[in-house]
């Protein structure tokens, strides 16, 4: 009997399945298998937070697989994700198959490579229940949280909104910066530049610094022109230059939110886009024979921890001092401290092989995988090299009593610089430096004045929030955890309450109205520090050091009340929603339409409702369409049964059905059927065309359900033994039954029916 290996992804089964002999059988599970109910809340908050677990629709046939699968195994081991939502995937794939809890069935992988995998294979674990049970509070939270909220948000703002508990503080300082931006106000300065030459005939730019006192801002165009003007009067001289070496250290391996940030600086990747790129460099792709068939090429991408392997750095050693030289190695392997609250249950993002680096199997990747290795991997290769060694120098220059100050720098030794270069130069204020060599200067050297610059400036308001500054700010502040920091984004855009404007990420006007609801009902929700302690609190259940049932207890208390008081209270005339004006005038009532979000994307109504109800559909963009290109409804040629007015053709979310055109004063509506032409074969009435979910379509009578007979249904040429009348295939029911519905005559039988 073969071993049953089971994880997440079909690209990952395929990977593991060229390291395992064939005495193993590797499926995958897609993701989970269980989860709460869409629904309803799905936890007996009573009843110790309980959480009512339900098999995800559309995964009956990944569980029957499972289940298929393990009942021919002699073994089955869950490789899940390392990580807490991994370990609750197995753990739920462990109570469909009926495995106990004590069985040595978990292995985890941190790199699917050969070696890795095959050692994992040798020492199975049991299921982490801490890491389950952190999981499990996480999810419950967020579930109680979310409804609660939103339950509240559409009570007191308006229906359809949703909140959310790391969202809501995502929006927050998202809008904060908003408000930042609008409260700023303009301080005016003022910078003075001299443009110099030395006897010899080179140039030296010098930028103003201050007087005897010290840095001194310029504040206004006056005394711009007094500084200026003794400058003209005076002569300048050289009063000091230091020559210095500086060592620059390279930045440490990624972690997931350095990586997301580097990605979108230098890529222009959204972390929902780095992440899905990095899941596929991890579950492993095709190479080739040359490079050992399919590969894992980086180690897990979930990870707030820049901890590496012994192993690892050994082999990058070895790799640098081949390809480089010795020179290039520090005399000590470096090793980088992890901030303390990282949970370092993993190591930093890096290549699984070293030796395979990025111009060799560019070929073989999309794009988007090439750029993204390159830069896992040369970020891990320098980070194991030397320091770059910049020659500097930094000149005060003095003229009618004021200091001016130059500088520049070149490379002495590009060090790791020769791999991963120009993100980590000097930026010293003091040296005011360029990457460029000064001419040689000497104390009490006189210089010629070519050219003054004065030039006005306004300091500038605070930048908006990129996703990669958001995301650094996040992880600053203890908010959210690396899984997270993606689709925290993802949810604040979808939902609206945040908006792109090219790279930045703007507060919309639903956004600022419901977190300043939030803040006034719900301070602790969106407050920073407790948010972080919350995250440290379920972390502490990982650790055993508390229980899930006591942290979601402490927290239900107050958060209770909050909803319960929120509910009581009415904020509509407070917290009013503004509506989006538009430039298209209601050509029914001269009112400027508004941007409306339906079911199917966003439309312009008529502010007016329910006195004039006028829409108009748009494009994506916003662009209003032609009444050709908006779809109207089609007349059905038949009158409405309840009111008598004109039924027309819509689309819904199961396909086209019928409805009265006197919508919302009548909502009488008919399934949409078409004539085939072709009569029941069980009471010779039409067969009609019937359209389900989608652009599905079955066939049935028309009498249906008075007549149950379908498409799914076939008509057989025997006769009932019973009765003598027609039989039928009934695939719901896999059976022969007679077309007599009084006859009792079933035979059990399986047939392909064509649909």
């Amino acid at each position: 009997m073969a071993i049953l290996v089971i994880v997440e992804s079909p690209a990952k089964a395929n990977t593991i399945k060229g390291y395992l002999g064939s005495n193993y059988k590797v499926v995958a599970s897609k993701g989970h298998v269980r989860d709460l109910p869409k629904s309803t809340l799905g936890i007996d908050i009573d009843n110790n937070f309980e959480p009512h677990y339900i098999n995800i629709r559309g995964k009956g046939d990944v569980i029957k697989e499972l289940k298929s699968e393990a009942k021919l195994a002699s073994k089955v081991y869950l490789a899940t994700d390392p990580d807490r939502e991994g370990e609750a995937i197995s753990w739920h794939i462990a109570k469909q198959l009926d495995i106990p809890e004590s069985c040595a069935c978990r292995v985890t992988f941190n790199e699917i490579t050969k070696s890795a995998v095959k050692e994992s294979i040798k020492n199975p674990r049991k299921i982490n229940l801490d890491l389950v049970n952190s999981q499990q509070a996480r999810r419950i939270l967020d579930r109680i949280v979310g409804f609660k909220l939103s339950e509240v948000l559409w009570k007191n703002l308006k229906s359809g909104l949703s909140g959310g508990r790391v969202q809501s503080v995502a929006a927050r300082i998202i809008t904060e910066r908003e408000e930042e931006i609008r409260a700023f106000v303009p301080q005016e300065y003022w910078t003075v530049e001299a443009s110099l030459s030395t006897k010899k005939g080179d140039k030296v730019i010098a930028r103003f610094f201050g007087d005897g006192t010290g840095k001194t801002k310029i504040s206004s165009e006056s005394e711009a022109l007094t500084i200026e003007s003794a400058l003209s009067a005076g002569s300048f001289k050289v009063a000091s230059v230091k020559h210095t070496k500086k060592y620059k250290q390279p930045a440490p391996p990624f972690t997931t939110s350095t990586l997301q940030q580097e990605a979108s600086r230098q890529l222009g990747f959204q972390a929902q886009k780095t992440m899905k790129v990095a899941q596929e460099l991890y579950d492993g792709l095709n190479l080739g024979s040359e490079f050992g068939g399919v590969q894992g090429l980086i180690t897990y991408m979930r990870t707030d921890s820049t901890r590496i392997a012994p192993i690892a750095k050994e082999a990058c050693s070895e790799y640098i001092r081949e390809n480089f030289g010795e020179e290039y190695l520090p005399k000590n392997q470096r090793s980088f401290k992890t901030s303390q609250s990282a949970q370092d249950a993993h190591e930093a993002i890096r290549p699984s092989t070293v030796t395979i680096q990025p111009r060799s199997i560019k070929k073989l990747l999309s794009t988007d995988q090439y750029k993204l290795y390159k830069l896992i991997w040369e970020r891990f290769v320098a980070s194991q090299m030397e320091s770059a060694i910049l020659d500097t120098v930094a000149a005060d220059i003095e003229c009618a009593g004021y200091l001016f100050k130059t500088g520049g720098y070149v490379i002495a030794f590009r060090g790791y610089m020769s791999v991963f270069d120009g993100d980590h130069l000097p930026d010293d204020e003091e040296s005011e430096g360029s990457l460029e060599a000064l001419p040689a200067l000497k104390k009490g050297e006189a210089l010629t004045t070519l050219e003054l610059k004065k030039a006005q400036h306004f300091t500038e308001p605070p930048q908006r929030y990129t996703e990669a500054s958001l995301i650094k700010f996040l992880e600053e502040n203890g908010i959210g955890r690396p899984s997270t920091y993606a689709p925290i984004i993802s949810i604040i855009l979808s939902r609206e309450y945040v908006k792109r404007e090219g790279k930045a990420l703007v507060a919309t006007p639903l956004g600022e109205v419901t977190t300043n609801f939030m803040r006034k009902n719900f301070p602790e929700i969106i407050d920073y520090e407790f948010t972080a302690s919350m995250e440290s609190k379920l972390d502490s259940i990982e650790h055993g050091e508390n229980t899930a049932v006591g942290v979601l207890g402490e927290f239900y208390g107050k958060f209770k009340d909050d909803v319960e008081r929120a509910l009581s209270s009415e904020n509509k005339a407070e917290f009013s929603v503004p509506q989006e004006e538009s430039d298209v005038v209601c050509e029914r009532c001269g009112r400027k339409m508004v941007y409306k979000n339906g079911r199917y994307g966003k439309f312009l109504a008529c502010p007016g409702y329910p006195d004039c109800k006028n829409t108009k559909a748009i494009d994506k963009s916003g662009k209003l369409l032609e009444q050709s290109e908006a779809k109207e409804p089609t007349l059905a040629g038949f009158k409405c049964e309840k009111c008598g007015s004109e039924m027309v053709v819509r689309q819904g979310r199961y396909g086209a059905f019928y409805a009265c055109s006197d919508y919302p004063r009548c909502s009488f509506t008919k399934q949409k059927v078409t004539d085939t032409g072709a009569s029941c074969p069980i009471c010779s009435s039409k067969i009609v065309a019937r359209h389900g979910k989608g652009k599905m379509v079955f066939y049935s009578c028309e009498k249906y359900p008075e007549c149950d007979f379908s498409s799914w249904d076939m008509p057989l040429s025997e006769s009932c033994p019973d009765c003598g009348s027609m039989l039928y295939y009934r695939k719901s029911r896999k059976a022969v039954i007679c077309k007599e519905r009084d006859c009792s005559y079933k035979r059990d039988e399986e047939m392909t029916v064509i649909e």
